[in-house]
Formats: C-alpha cells, structure tokens, sequence
C-alpha cells in the first residue's frame, strides 16, 4: 500500500477519516482517489466484510492502485457513483469522502495545462480519453459563451474584454498553449492581482472543461440516496463556488438553499449537520502543505 504522497497531499486527513465515523464492516466510497492518501487511512480502520471502493478517471491515479481484500478501484468519474455501486450488488453505503481539490500532480504537470506558470497544451480533461481540451473551448466557443463560463465559473469582472479579446486574437492564430492564452490576457490583468486573476481564468476554464459543477451535482443527489440513515457524507471543497453549492445541499437538500421548514419550523433536509463550523486547516498544516490552505470540510449524517 504505497500510495504516491507526491500526487496530492491529502488535505485535513486526520479530521476527514474522524469525521466518516468509519465502522469495521461498512461500506466506503472515496469518489476522489488521486494518490490514495485518504482511501489509505480509511483502509486502516477496515475488517471482516469492510470495503472501500475508490473512484477516479484519471489515468495518473491508477499508478497509486495498492491491494487489498478489502479496497476495489473503480476508473470513472464519480457523476456515474449510483450505476457502479449497482454493476458492484452495492444497495447502500455507510459514508463516503469526496476531496475535490486539484492534485498537485496535475497542476505540477506542464503537459496538461493546469497551470499558467508552465507553457504546454492547454488541455485541463481530467480524463484524458475523452472530450473537449480547453483550447477547443477557447477557440470554438462564442463570446458570449466564454463571457459567461468566465464570470459564472472565475467570477471575473472583466469577462465580457476577456472574452471579445480571445475572439479577436484567435481570428489571426489559432490558440494552443498557456502562452498563446497568455499574450492575449496578461493586458487586462493588473501586476498586483495578476496571479490570483490569471488563477480564476484558468479554474473557470478546468471546470467548463470537466463540466465540475454538473457532476459534483450529480454525485451529491446520487450519494444522498445511497447512505444509510445514521452514515455520513464527508466533503472537501476549495473555491467558493463548490463550497457554496455543497453548504446549499446539506443545509436545505437543495443547491439552491431554498429553506423549506415544517409546522414546527424545522428545516427539511435529508442531513444533519455535524460541523456547524466549517472545519480549516490549522497553521501547522498550512506550512507543512501550503495547497491545504483554502480547503474547507463540511460533514452530515444522513436522517432516518
């Protein structure tokens, strides 16, 4: 069980698997794999009929595959949780983890275009066997469309330039690498706020390209009827955006957050919220794993 900690660091590990209240012969779903730290830790506490199915469809991930009787790796994007668990004879689950964080890995390789400190193609696909590349989008899409996934998705203010400019540009050369989305940006971002601004373009870019939001969706409804009453649903997010859209569905069991309360005024949801505190890193991680410092950890318990 030599996971790779070089592919992503796991973030809040300890308060994670602690709050997953794991039993000795449940069953687990981390839909977000990557390089294992978490389903590892989850392992530990496993016995008898214990199983852990880990999700991830990026090809990367299943180098850091390790065995066990009690783990099954399963190589797909989690927005298909509910048909694998019927393909495996699974009817429920007692918790299941999703870190939906970026792994180093990927924003460390300059062959996927994750990152703008690094000239490559610009693909962002999770999945590498299918669907569109960033540069599909940059160069195909209309200026409306690039307006809106770039302020719905960067929250840009700026969108609309970005967009009209990307238009204009790609009309004399066709957009391939970070440095060609680069040339064409970098004038509409201030040198103070260029990093963090060229950041949202790009997480705006990966999640259009991974259709994110509509899969993390997908997943959240999925996993809320597979758990068990009393099992717990544990979820790590990193922008505001996820985080927003994870708060609405375990406070409300809507994305909205439109609250719905009964005669007595209590809020129908399908959860009870364990944390009311959003739960952080401390400084000691921080330091130890700069990448954790954004994550927020939210867990519920599923109702009867």
């Amino acid at each position: 069980m030599d996971g790779n900690l070089n592919y992503h660091v796991p973030a809040l590990l300890k308060e994670t698997v602690e709050g997953l209240n794991i039993l000795p012969g449940g069953i687990y779903v981390d839909v977000t794999f990557g390089g294992g730290g978490h389903s590892r830790e989850i392992l530990k506490y496993l016995k008898g009929k214990g199983r852990l199915f880990g999700f991830d469809q990026d090809d990367d991930a299943e180098k850091n595959i390790f065995q066990s009787e009690h783990f099954t790796f399963v190589r797909s994007n989690f927005r298909y949780l509910s048909n694998f668990m019927d393909w495996y004879g699974i009817g429920t689950i007692d918790g299941l983890l999703a870190d939906l964080g970026v792994s180093f890995h990927h924003f460390d390789d300059e062959t996927r275009g994750f990152s703008f400190r690094f000239d490559g193609e610009l693909d962002m696909r999770m999945n590498k066997r299918s669907g569109e590349k960033a540069s599909d989008i940059l160069n195909e899409y209309s200026e409306e469309s690039l307006a809106d996934i770039f302020y719905c998705y960067g929250e840009l203010k700026n969108a609309r330039a970005l967009s009209r400019s990307i238009v204009k540009a790609r009309g004399e050369k066709i957009i391939v690498t970070t440095q060609d989305l680069l040339d064409i940006v970098k004038p509409f971002f201030g040198r103070e706020k260029e990093k963090k601004q060229l950041a949202r373009l790009f997480q705006a870019l990966r999640i259009q390209v991974n259709s994110e939001m509509d899969a993390l969706k997908e997943m959240l409804l999925q996993a809320s009827g597979l758990i068990k009453p009393g099992g717990r649903l544990v979820v790590i997010t990193y922008h505001s955006l996820e985080d927003r859209l994870v708060k609405n569905f375990f406070k409300t069991g809507n994305f909205e957050g439109n609250v719905e309360k009964d005669f007595y005024g209590n809020i129908h949801s399908p959860f009870k919220i364990i944390n009311n505190k959003v739960i952080v890193p401390g400084q000691e991680e921080i330091e130890r794993n700069p990448r954790s410092r954004s994550a927020k950890l939210r867990i519920v318990e599923k109702t009867g």
